[in-house]
């Protein structure tokens, strides 16, 4: 009886033994299992940590390559540098933010599971972001490429507006110079024809310079009798004084236009009306100055402008006398001219 109580006894101390031996095994291992999951998160977490520096600093490397870029553009809107300040902004809020997980993440080494998902989800939520940031300072890198492209297309067509506009100068300053030299030598033909013709002046003929031209106009008195085309001998001497200085200017065109009054011409024979009277009294004056002369007749132009251009309109006899002329028109060659401005 004492030897069986012994024995049970020491079943039941060995039982004890093994019940409470087994009892801080398991606490053991469950606390290594949490140790290990926490060491398995602490990795992960310094993993996604590591990449998002990498990342980090990647972005700030563009980010100062775009700042670079942008600082060498001439123009930049008002709408571009507002969009580049919000995403700076934006940035730096998110690099704040990114800060503030790195400083979570150390506490959250040694958190529950439940943190460390709200962590990854966060992180996961940073990166999402950090990669619409990117991908908005990568349309903005494409946005300020473009204007570049568009300003250099600006400029080459400033240029070219610049080049074409020196040399539309340069053309007006040659006919400038070319106008001035025609001024010029249309004064000394006046000069020179007043001179030539100074015993006339007076007596039925004017000189005269105008919009570039020299008008020499002849009263009917000077030159021919009523009705008549035939010039008279004083006429003819003055056009023979006129035919030299016109010979010795060979780029100057002469245009010889015959004029009469209103009257009705109530002759005979080809002559029918005050047209044929006005042109016939200007080709006469034609083979005068073509007579015993080098005047080029291709200079020369006869027209007749009948009673339709009077000086006076006036009807009275004075008024007709002054109509019944005619006007020697001295033009310059401006050959040189026309093809200056054919160019342009």
């Amino acid at each position: 009886m004492k030897t069986n109580a012994i024995k049970y006894l020491i079943v039941i101390t060995i039982v004890s033994v093994t019940i409470f031996s087994c009892v801080p095994q398991r606490q053991f291992e469950d606390m290594k299992s949490e140790r290990e999951r926490s060491e398995r998160a602490r990795r992960e977490l310094k993993g996604a940590n590591e990449s998002l520096t990498t990342a980090n600093n990647e972005m700030e490397k563009r980010i100062e390559r775009l700042e670079r870029s942008n600082s060498g553009l001439i123009l930049d809107s008002t709408v571009r540098g507002n969009a580049y300040r919000t995403l700076t902004h934006q940035y730096d809020k998110v690099t704040e933010l990114y800060e503030q997980l790195l400083r979570n993440q150390e506490q959250l080494v040694a958190g529950a599971d439940s943190e460390s998902r709200k962590a990854m989800s966060l992180l996961l939520d940073t990166r999402q972001e950090l990669q619409k940031k990117e991908d908005e300072l990568l349309a903005l890198e494409k946005r300020l490429n473009l204007e570049r492209a568009n300003l250099e297309a600006l400029k080459i067509r400033l240029d070219m507006q610049e080049d074409e506009l020196i040399e539309k100068n340069k053309k007006v300053m040659e006919l400038q110079a070319i106008l001035n030299s025609k001024d010029s030598v249309m004064n000394a033909l006046r000069n020179a024809v007043a001179e030539a013709l100074v015993g006339f002046e007076g007596e039925g003929l004017t000189v005269t310079m105008k919009d570039g031209k020299v008008y020499v106009s002849l009263d009917e008195k000077l030159l021919f009798e009523t009705a008549r085309w035939n010039v008279d001998t004083k006429g003819q001497q003055a056009l023979r004084s006129l035919a030299p200085v016109l010979e010795r200017n060979p780029d100057i065109n002469i245009m010889i236009e015959g004029h009469t009054d209103d009257v009705p011409y109530r002759g005979s024979g080809n002559i029918e009306d005050n047209w044929d009277l006005s042109v016939k009294r200007a080709t006469a004056i034609v083979k005068i100055l073509l007579s015993n002369s080098k005047i080029d007749p291709s200079r020369i132009t006869a027209a007749g402008r009948g009673p339709y251009h009077p000086v006076d309109p006036g009807k009275t006899t004075d008024a007709r006398a002054k109509n019944r002329r005619t006007e020697i028109i001295l033009t310059p060659k401006l050959d040189v001219l026309y093809e200056i401005m054919k160019d342009k």
